[in-house]
């Protein structure tokens, strides 16, 4: 019999202290105790990155890791993400990745997030090579991966504070 364990972590800016079995994965900590349900449970072999949050200022996949591990950590989720947004409305990302269309069926989209927010927190002008090389570990069965790229570029080029038009001609065509 497993003795559980309390674990203490900051998530999404709150203290958070949650009671756990010493085998427990922190994706499924943050989506059944936590109740964040935006990192989504995928492959649960690291393989598709859409458990991936950021974690003591790196971009992990949170089904890698055990919740003990998490002890005395920074833990930020898309939905810490989405706190960041100026006036409530939706984060830079979040809005490039609509308005080029960087998503079809949404499943990867937290993971996909949170991994180009850590790119930007740590490179605010990627090139496409660097986008495509940080994104690799992501996997998306939807969109072929050039709008994911394009909305990073978005994104990168709103946080620093550059104009931004979508390069999508039908979001283009529908703003004017």
């Amino acid at each position: 019999m497993n003795k559980k364990i309390m674990v203490s972590f900051e998530l999404n800016g709150k203290e958070t202290d949650v009671v756990v079995e010493p085998r427990e994965l922190l994706i499924h900590t943050l989506r059944e105790k936590c109740l964040h349900t935006g990192p989504h449970i995928g492959c649960e072999t690291s393989h598709c990155g859409a458990c991936t949050v950021d974690f003591n200022g790196m971009s992990v996949k949170s089904c890698t890791l055990l919740t003990v591990q998490a002890e005395g950590a920074t833990v930020m989720t898309v939905e810490g993400l989405a706190q960041m947004a100026q006036g409530g409305g939706l984060h830079a990302l979040q809005e490039a990745f609509m308005q080029e269309h960087g998503l079809q069926c949404g499943f990867c989209t937290p993971g996909m997030l949170m991994r180009a927010w850590r790119l930007l927190q740590e490179n605010p002008d990627p090139t496409e090579e660097e986008i495509r090389y940080w994104m690799a570990g992501n996997l998306c069965r939807c969109t072929g991966y050039q709008n994911i790229v394009k909305a990073v570029q978005y994104a990168a080029r709103k946080l620093r504070g550059e104009t931004v038009e979508t390069s999508h001609p039908l979001m283009t065509a529908a703003a004017h």
